[in-house]
């Protein structure tokens, strides 16, 4: 079945247009406007008074600015200065994604079964879990037009902190083969699933591209690609002891030690992870140089630097104005 995925993959990856921000790293402003272009939808950008132009001006004026803090794209650059910060949220942020008790989805049929259900059972459970888990990645691609990335990612490790203790809980007692506490174990890991690819699954994706610097993007995945890699080889070796009843024999109370560190990496997120939504390259600049992450305090700081950015790149077309604690164009 896997050979069947690489030639729909190279045939997008072929006609695929290239970043706009590779352009304009190159100096290619021409190049950088028709690949733009390919990506914006006409509609849209009618409706919302979307400019080609003033973005392109934007993205030149925020690629100078970084080359000022910044003379040399190296990985030394990713932990220098505010660049060493966007590295942290970047390679957080993918860690998380498999030390939020991932991993026992990878696990699930085996985890099923020492929950008490049958070998069938715990198949059926798990082509449900898989199936569900498709559904909820469709849903997530309408969340993100209603609420922010930051907001979905932190109710996500909230919930699944909670799912994972239910979890726990219900592994207290003796499991019996085929017995009743059996498929609700499985019926809370299959939700978890669901919620996990609601929320962050895919918004990590989403966080780790939009957070990083533009000059360093490439390297900053790089390293939060290392980073998940080293933390899913840890935890492929610490799941099957846990779950195994000729090791650990923890069974469904691993679910315990999932929501413990689900808990630690939703801490981080609520205190370090900054809202990317609705904002400009240059615009996250300005949050990450600040420490303040109230949304109250840095409108504040954001309404009068982001109009001193769009008229010092020549673009002034949007004004801003504050409206309780939010900075809204008009």
């Amino acid at each position: 079945m896997q050979w069947i995925w690489p030639l729909p993959i190279m045939i997008g990856v072929l006609f695929a247009p290239e970043s706009p921000w590779f352009h304009v790293r190159k100096g290619n402003v021409e190049e950088a406007k028709k690949s733009l272009g390919r990506l914006t939808s006409p509609n849209h950008a009618e409706e919302t008074g979307f400019s080609i132009e003033n973005t392109i001006a934007m993205m030149v004026h925020t690629n100078e600015v970084e080359k000022q803090s910044s003379t040399e794209a190296s990985y030394r650059e990713c932990f220098k200065g505010v660049d060493l910060r966007r590295t942290e949220i970047v390679c957080l942020v993918m860690l998380i994604q498999t030390a939020c008790g991932s991993d026992l989805i990878g696990f699930s049929i085996y985890f099923f079964q020492q929950a008490g259900l049958t070998t069938r059972g715990a198949f059926n459970m798990g082509m449900a879990q898989y199936a569900l888990g498709a559904v909820g990645t469709i849903l997530y691609w309408s969340t993100t037009n209603w609420w922010g990335r930051r907001t979905i990612y932190c109710w996500g490790l909230f919930t699944l902190s909670a799912l994972l203790l239910v979890v726990g809980f219900l592994g207290i007692p003796t499991p019996v083969e085929n017995g009743p506490l059996g498929w609700v174990i499985g019926g809370v890991l299959v939700f978890y699933t669901f919620v996990y690819d609601l929320t962050i699954g895919p918004v990590c994706y989403s966080l780790v591209s939009e957070l990083s610097s533009t000059r360093l993007k490439a390297k900053s995945i790089v390293l939060a690609r290392i980073g998940y890699n080293l933390g899913s080889l840890i935890n492929n070796a610490l799941t099957p002891q846990m779950i195994s009843p000729g090791t650990w024999n923890w069974g469904p109370k691993t679910g315990f030690f999932w929501a413990g560190v689900c808990g630690i990496c939703f801490a981080w997120s609520y205190f370090r992870l900054p809202e990317p939504k609705g904002r400009t390259h240059g615009e996250l600049d300005v949050l990450l140089k600040t420490r303040f992450l109230q949304e109250g305090l840095l409108s504040l700081l954001l309404t009068n630097i982001v109009v001193s950015i769009r008229r010092s790149s020549g673009v002034d077309l949007l004004h801003w104005r504050k409206r309780g604690n939010v900075v809204e164009s008009y």
